[in-house]
């Protein structure tokens, strides 16, 4: 097969996304631009309970972004000046920036080598100043949740969790961002669930949390014209809420693709060649990243480019040694298992719309390289 002229294995695919969802987007696109309902509305309303039922959690919060989700979602936990919250390093930015904006520290535990963060990590670095702890659910796989809301009840902190990647995922049957008092969310269109521009959410069970949310995304509003504290504008458009329902009613069509395009991956990749981390029983991997880590990944990298193959680094230089962490005092070496990971790691295409021909040629492609 590899001797064949390279094709183009793209790692994301809207092209054929907006060719799929054509008949069903213009339409209703065209419907809300004559409504003249853009800055909430109807769809804002039906997604929000829509999620709410899919999810199992009381109240959904749509906002502008996911990051926007960490930030509020910390402000009305209560997290500020001189708290700390516990959080990984090898997340996106976002996870920790939030933290920062909020006025708090963030605190840095080490992964286990499927890329979760480490419960008894986190239970090392608690201290008397420790308010909250920030699992994130990288790539799809959902962090040991049980474990993590016994050693939050046993210490007394909150658990916000950064579900972003992690839309459709479980552990022991219940959804990624259930599990603790708020669960984040976003909606880029990279996401398996995703709009066609920023987008994010915010999941509980607490009605007072919910209400403050919605003031706080809009200016602190209680009314039209009475504000009972200085809020943000973080709402989401009633165009991408309208998006957004139709993919809702696609998600687990979207999921079950790229779960059968992992377990394809699975079954082909030779262990000689790659690290793929295995999925516990308990788990239910939505796969937002096919992640595997890798010798000479850079080579790798070359050799699949070469063959058509797009690839992408998630990520290459951890939270802890960005230079705008650099005051938080972490080196290199602090974090060994996080650092050994960001030198290896490498994600390769899961889109829904590979074929098993297309995943059985990067597959080749990456054990031919090692062979």
């Amino acid at each position: 097969m590899l001797a064949e002229a390279a094709r183009n294995v793209r790692f994301i695919d809207f092209h054929a996304q907006f060719e799929e969802e054509r008949t069903a987007l213009l339409p209703m696109i065209e419907e809300i631009l004559a409504s003249g309902e853009f800055i909430g509305g109807s769809k804002v309303d039906e997604l929000e309970s829509a999620l709410a039922r899919y999810v199992g959690v009381r109240r959904i919060v749509t906002l502008a972004s996911g990051t926007d989700a960490l930030l509020l979602g910390l402000r009305v936990l209560g997290i500020g000046s001189g708290d700390e919250v516990i959080t990984p390093s090898n997340s996106f930015l976002s996870s920790t920036a939030a933290i920062v904006h909020i006025g708090a520290t963030p605190v840095f535990a080490d992964v286990l080598r499927d890329q979760t963060l480490d419960v008894d990590a986190v239970a090392a670095a608690i201290t008397p100043r420790t308010r909250a702890i920030m699992p994130v659910h990288l790539t799809g796989r959902v962090a040991d949740m049980p474990r993590f809301v016994e050693l939050a009840e046993r210490h007394n902190l909150a658990i916000i969790e950064d579900a972003a990647q992690a839309f459709g995922s479980k552990h022991s049957e219940r959804y990624a961002g259930t599990f603790g008092a708020i669960g984040c969310f976003s909606t880029h269109p990279l996401k398996n669930l995703n709009a066609a521009g920023d987008g994010g959410f915010i999941a509980t069970n607490d009605d007072a949390m919910a209400d403050r949310l919605v003031r706080l995304r809009n200016n602190g509003l209680s009314d039209r014209d009475t504000a009972l504290e200085f809020g943000f504008v973080s709402r989401l458009d009633n165009l991408q809420a309208g998006i957004l329902l139709h993919r809702l009613s696609r998600v687990d069509g979207v999921i079950g693709r790229r779960r059968a395009n992992a377990a394809l991956y699975d079954r082909l990749l030779e262990p000689s060649a790659v690290f793929v981390p295995p999925t516990p029983a308990e788990q239910f991997h939505s796969y937002h990243l096919y992640v595997v880590q890798a010798e000479r990944r850079e080579e790798l990298r070359e050799h699949l480019a070469q063959r058509g193959i797009s690839t992408k680094v998630h990520y290459p230089i951890p939270i802890h040694m960005q230079p705008a962490a650099a005051h938080l005092g972490y080196g290199r070496g602090s974090l060994p298992e996080t650092e050994r990971q960001a030198e290896r790691i490498l994600s390769i295409p899961i889109n829904q719309f590979l074929s098993p021909d297309d995943v059985t040629y990067v597959a080749e492609a990456v054990n031919e390289f090692y062979r």
